[in-house]
């Protein structure tokens, strides 16, 4: 781990604490991976007030399993996309009860072969669930570790590996905990909020808009 890397990252632990912490609401690794998967282009905030209903009407895989499409499709509309999430966590939950007894997998490879499973739900899950060092590449990760110079890849898996070999594997899970908090909060696209971050000396876009105005001055 290199100096500025350690730096950054006794930065954001003070800032924003230690804790794992998962702002989709959930009580078991199934309901935490149907959420996942309806929040995919929708704010968490949506998608948990979505399912709140949705998983007092259907408890488990089994029941979800058994969902009527086209009535699936009524009860998670408002989370977008609803024709396909709808027809992936039917096949995924029947995968489920077929081949896993209606409970969720652990590994990377049996969570990936679900439908509408992909590294990134499935990383959510074996880091949240499982509590196995995971590193989730979401937007706001990929864009502010680009910023870092973490990485220079646009790939979400590439963008993994190369933060896997930057960061210890005790802040896998921490580093999209915080950075999803300071793109939320911060750093916003397309309108990062530069004069309130903390990590601006370490901030490439911040370095070359700085640059910029000083040879426009």
């Amino acid at each position: 781990m290199t100096k500025k890397t350690k730096a950054i990252l006794e930065i954001l632990d003070e800032r924003y604490g230690t804790e794992y912490r998962c702002s989709l609401d959930h009580e078991n690794a199934w309901q935490l991976l149907i959420a996942t998967i309806l929040s995919a282009q929708c704010t968490d905030a949506r998608v948990n007030i979505v399912t709140a209903q949705l998983f007092k009407k259907y408890p488990d895989a089994r029941a979800m399993a058994a969902a009527d499409l086209k009535e699936l499709e009524k009860d998670i509309h408002s989370t977008g996309f609803y024709h396909n999430k709808a027809k992936n966590i039917l096949a995924c939950c029947r995968d489920l009860v077929e081949k896993h007894g209606g409970e969720v997998p652990s590994s990377l490879e049996e969570l990936t072969a679900l439908a509408g499973v992909g590294r990134k739900t499935a990383n959510v899950i074996r880091g949240n669930v499982f509590h196995e060092p995971s590193i989730v590449v979401d937007t706001h990760v990929k864009r502010i570790s680009k910023k870092l110079g973490m990485t220079r890849e646009e790939d979400p898996v590439k963008v993994e590996m190369d933060l896997m070999k930057a960061l210890p594997r005790d802040h896998w899970i921490l580093w999209n905990i915080h950075l999803i908090t300071l793109g939320r909060e911060i750093c916003k696209a397309p309108t990062p909020k530069c004069g309130e971050c903390f990590l601006t000396e370490y901030c490439s876009d911040f370095k070359k808009r700085n640059r910029k105005r000083k040879a426009n001055d």
